[in-house]
């Protein structure tokens, strides 16, 4: 499985390259098994304590949900992936499964891409601007966004159907292995890295460095807690870095040389010099999905009284209806009286009512000012 291309009507410099399928099969196996391990129940997890903040209305709540749920679709092609390079990269199912599985697997990776964006987005505007937000942050718009979002990305990646690298032939049993670049397929990569890499990386770059530029300023936070969320908050930078950072320079390499075709013999050099580097950035890829939930959600300090809470509503659900009050809008806040949020002199006036500090469950990453008057 690597970068997705398509067979194409090029010149000799272009013709069939065998990759050294045998380099970096055990690490690259160790890595989905281990990433599955990991993942998947965190993930399961994740989903159960995210779905009770959807039922109560919490905007974040939406896209963590949808992030565990694309991030459990996403491990399910590692067996599969697995599977194939345990058999030395020979696919032995049909055509049509090829195609649905690399289709799922480029799919969900590019939605959570962009669902890690609106967390990041929806963090800031919670901490940054939280009275001018509070009537743009509604779970509707959330929802709304989050099936734009899947919309858009599986439509796009409906090419992945028409491309020959998914129709496997008996005599080469290959699936989604590089093959002969195309013009198309060269511009997809160059729009990959673009809209799929580079934008996104610098909307979270933005995001939380303005978050963590505002809770820095907050006179109500402790060194320490100012400590843990500037970690976090550059955590999450990282993590995009080092899972995606690679996939996307290999893809944004070999879509240069396609532009720039070398001298005849040296293309096929640089497609095998690039196999292994590009095996491990597929492996790097998918720690992502085992780490979003211990890093979103799974690391807040109230975690084990939350699930206490989830399962004692789940207990409870068949004898008494859950409560719905909006005072569940946000998990257990302290009682440390804060002031009013970052923002100008009028709003700080606005917000004299009352404000404390919550730290929820689904937002480990930032603090967020809540205002009784509107939680």
């Amino acid at each position: 499985m690597l970068p997705v291309t398509e067979a194409g009507s090029l010149n000799q410099s272009s013709q069939d390259c065998e990759a050294p399928f045998a380099d970096g099969r055990l690490p690259l196996m160790i890595v989905y098994i281990s990433v599955l391990i990991i993942g998947l129940p965190a993930n399961l997890l994740t989903v159960f304590l995210t779905w009770l903040q959807v039922r109560r209305k919490n905007v974040l709540g939406v896209y963590l949900w949808s992030l565990s749920l694309c991030d459990l679709t996403y491990l399910c092609t590692l067996p599969l992936w697995t599977d194939y390079i345990y058999r030395g990269h020979l696919w032995q199912w049909s055509s049509a499964a090829c195609k649905l599985t690399g289709y799922i697997f480029f799919t969900n990776m590019y939605v959570s891409i962009f669902l890690l964006c609106c967390i990041s987005l929806d963090r800031y505007m919670a901490v940054a601007y939280c009275l001018e937000a509070r009537g743009m942050r509604r779970q509707r718009y959330a929802v709304l966004t989050t099936v734009t979002i899947v919309v858009m990305v599986a439509v796009v990646h409906t090419a992945v159907f028409t491309m020959r690298e998914g129709a496997v032939t008996e005599s080469s049993g290959r699936c989604f292995e590089p093959n002969r670049s195309s013009t198309t397929v060269m511009g997809f990569n160059f729009a990959r890295f673009i809209i799929g890499f580079l934008l996104p990386l610098l909307l979270l770059a933005v995001t939380n460095r303005s978050i963590l530029a505002s809770v820095q300023h907050s006179t109500g936070l402790q060194r320490g807690q100012k400590r843990r969320v500037q970690w976090l908050t550059i955590a999450v930078v990282l993590l995009f870095l080092v899972c995606f950072a690679p996939y996307h320079l290999i893809l944004l390499a070999r879509a240069i040389m396609f532009r720039v075709p070398p001298q005849d013999g040296t293309l096929c050099l640089f497609e095998k010099t690039m196999y292994t580097p590009y095996t491990i950035s597929l492996g790097l890829s998918t720690i992502n999905s085992a780490v979003n939930p211990i890093l979103y959600v799974l690391s807040s300090n109230n975690i084990r009284k939350e699930l206490r809470q989830g399962l004692t509503q789940i207990c409870s659900w068949g004898r008494h209806r859950p409560p719905s009050s909006s005072s569940q809008n946000q998990i257990q806040p302290s009682d440390k009286s804060l002031g009013p949020c970052v923002g100008t002199e009028a709003e700080r006036q606005v917000a004299l009512t009352p404000l404390r500090w919550v730290e929820s469950l689904t937002s480990p990453m930032q603090t967020v000012w809540v205002s009784q008057r509107w939680s």
